[in-house]
């Protein structure tokens, strides 16, 4: 396998954002969720205004994984008011790291998760932290693997359905 490049994602990336943002979500959790709350949280989460909005601030990032010019999977960070709860100025969320399925145990996710680390440490934050699925057990094991203890839990909300996500958090 060729290596995996990552590219950072600006405002001309808005259709490789919506389709790999959309393909990946669905592909992770349409099997365990209606079709109706799936298509509300996609139309609101990947719409053209709401990922440009993301895009143009300052304290978010995208990340593509790429793979022989396809895109594979990709990670979004947030720091200061971007973060979706803790908003700590020496923390940094890793709001999503999406892997298409085909790719799933080909080490793109720590190539994503390692591309947010080496930002962490470069912004010296003292902690990583996020927000996992309690129903994702291929997740937690991922993070657990990579030194995230549990911490919290929030509510995540997809369409109607209220979720409990496990927050995790890593000292860098």
């Amino acid at each position: 396998m060729n290596p995996i490049k990552i590219e950072k994602a600006g405002p001309d990336d808005m259709t490789r954002l919506q389709r790999i943002g959309r393909t990946t979500f669905a592909e992770t959790f349409s099997a365990v969720n209606t079709e109706e709350n799936m298509k509300t949280y996609l139309d609101d989460h990947f719409s053209t205004a709401a990922l440009t909005a993301q895009v143009n601030n300052d304290a978010s990032q995208f990340y593509f994984a790429v793979l022989d010019g396809e895109d594979i999977g990709y990670l979004k960070i947030n720091t200061g008011r971007a973060q979706t709860e803790i908003k700590d100025a020496q923390s940094l969320e890793i709001e999503r790291i999406y892997v298409l399925k085909a790719f799933h145990g080909r080490n793109v996710g720590q190539v994503l998760y390692e591309k947010a680390l080496e930002i962490a440490k470069d912004a010296d934050v003292d902690f990583v932290w996020l927000g996992v699925w309690e129903k994702n057990s291929r997740a937690m094991r991922f993070y657990s693997k990579n030194g995230f203890v549990p911490f919290d839990k929030h509510i995540f909300q997809l369409g109607s359905d209220e979720q409990t996500d496990i927050m995790m958090k890593k000292t860098v």
